[in-house]
């Protein structure tokens, strides 16, 4: 790929904007839960970009002067033990990364911080829907909806090519006020402002 305006080749898509996000998601969640010494980061060590997304959240905790732990998981059973350590290293708050496993393994995620009375924070809004605390990121309908549309163009004869990536220019904040107040949170009033949307 050449650049997102002119991807050349064969190529064109969307983009998820992903990992690019976690440091804003980091800092919503320090709002969120402003008394966490230490806050977990989860990721799939078998993602292509694993390093980079340790880096760049370390680099962001740093920024924020927030302890952070890099928790690894790849597969369910890694899931389930990761969250078995959370209590002896006092990770009062966790920053679930993207990652397909970590969306496909939801619910088993969400079951685990209400055990561990973990507030978490997620990449999309899915989690926060089935009682996740909160979540920021891009609409992934939208993603779909670019996806039909180029499909459509490239089948009445544009060249992908000259069809620039899409990337989201719209965020949704998500927060689940009902899981807030089963941890005992209570979320900012300025924060309250800012989601898209409150699950009550």
């Amino acid at each position: 790929m050449t650049s997102f305006s002119r991807p050349g080749g064969n190529f064109t898509g969307t983009a998820a904007l992903t990992i690019e996000l976690d440091a804003k998601r980091l800092e919503v969640l320090r709002e969120l839960v402003p008394n966490a010494r230490i806050i977990g980061a989860l990721i799939n060590p078998n993602r292509p970009d694993a390093e980079i997304q340790s880096r760049d959240m370390q680099e962001a905790a740093r920024t924020l002067d927030q302890q952070i732990v890099v928790l690894q998981a790849g597969s369910e059973a890694e899931i389930d033990t990761v969250f078995g350590n959370v209590i002896q290293q006092r990770i009062g708050a966790l920053l679930v990364g993207a990652d397909p496993l970590f969306l496909s393994r939801r619910e088993q995620i969400i079951a685990l911080a209400a055990r561990q009375a973990l507030p978490a924070m997620y990449n999309t809004r899915d989690f926060a829907a089935i009682g996740g605390l909160a979540s920021y990121g891009g609409r992934i309908a939208e993603g779909y909806r670019q996806a039909g549309i180029y499909t459509a163009r490239i089948l009445k004869g544009s060249k992908p090519a000259d069809l620039p990536v899409v990337q989201p220019t719209t965020f949704e904040f998500v927060v689940n006020l009902k899981t807030a107040k089963a941890l005992g949170l209570t979320v900012p009033p300025m924060l309250l402002a800012r989601a898209d949307e409150v699950i009550e």
